[in-house]
C-alpha cells in the first residue's frame, strides 16, 4: 500500500513555500468548493511542473498525486514521490496500474484528495484534450465530487503571479454518458483558466 508521509510532506511544503516565494505569487479563488473532511478528486490544468508544488501550496489539506511511473525509477526519487503522495501509473501499460488504482480508490474511500492531471501532460497556455481513460475509469467507478482547478500564469518570468482557481464540484452521474461528463469538466477547467 503507498503511504504518504505526512512529516515529509510538512517539511516538504515549507521547503517548497520558502523556495517558490520570490518567484512566484499565488492568488487562490474558490477554497470554499473544497470539502474539509470528505474525499474529492482535483482536475488541474497541466501548463508545466510548477503545477504540481503550486497545487500543493493553494490546498489547505494534503493531497494524493496521480504521476507517470517514469518518474518513480530511480529508487530514490520514487521512494521520496511516495513519500509526498505519490501514486505512479503506467499510461501505456495500464494493467501493470491495478495496485495504483486500487490504492487511489482506497485513499479516496478514506476521505482524501486525490490529483489527477486530466491532460496527462503539459500543453502552455492551451487546452489540450482530456484522456478519456483515467476520467471514465473514475466516473463509472467513483462517486467523489469532481472539482475543475484552472491555473494561470500572468508571465512565465520571474515573479509570475499564479491565479489558482477551484470550480464547483461536480458529482459524477452514472446516467450520463462519460463522454458528457468529460467535456463538461475539461470546459470548465478552460474557463477557469481563462481560455474561454
Amino acid at each position: 500500500m503507498l503511504e504518504r508521509k505526512d512529516r515529509i510532506c510538512r517539511i516538504t511544503r515549507a521547503f517548497v513555500r520558502i523556495s517558490l516565494s520570490p518567484f512566484y505569487r499565488l492568488e487562490i479563488e474558490g477554497c470554499e468548493y473544497l470539502p474539509r473532511e470528505n474525499a474529492f478528486i482535483l482536475l488541474p490544468k497541466h501548463q508545466c511542473w510548477q503545477d504540481i508544488p503550486l497545487i500543493a501550496l493553494a490546498t489547505p489539506r494534503p493531497l494524493y498525486y496521480i504521476a507517470k511511473y517514469e518518474l518513480f525509477e530511480n529508487r530514490l526519487t520514487g521512494w521520496f514521490l511516495k513519500s509526498l503522495g505519490g501514486i505512479p501509473l503506467n499510461r501505456q501499460q495500464p494493467l501493470k496500474s491495478r495496485g495504483s488504482i486500487r490504492a487511489m480508490i482506497e485513499f479516496l474511500k478514506n476521505g482524501e484528495g486525490v490529483v489527477v492531471f486530466p491532460e496527462g501532460t503539459y500543453y502552455k497556455n492551451v487546452m489540450g484534450p482530456g484522456k478519456e481513460g483515467m476520467v471514465r475509469l473514475i466516473i463509472s467507478r467513483l462517486s467523489f465530487p469532481l472539482i475543475p482547478v484552472g491555473i494561470n500564469y500572468t508571465q512565465m518570468d520571474v515573479r509570475t503571479t499564479v491565479r489558482v482557481r477551484f470550480g464547483e464540484p461536480i458529482y459524477p452521474d452514472r446516467r450520463v454518458p462519460p463522454i458528457s461528463i468529460i467535456t463538461r469538466v475539461m470546459d470548465e477547467i478552460a474557463l477557469l483558466s481563462g481560455f474561454c
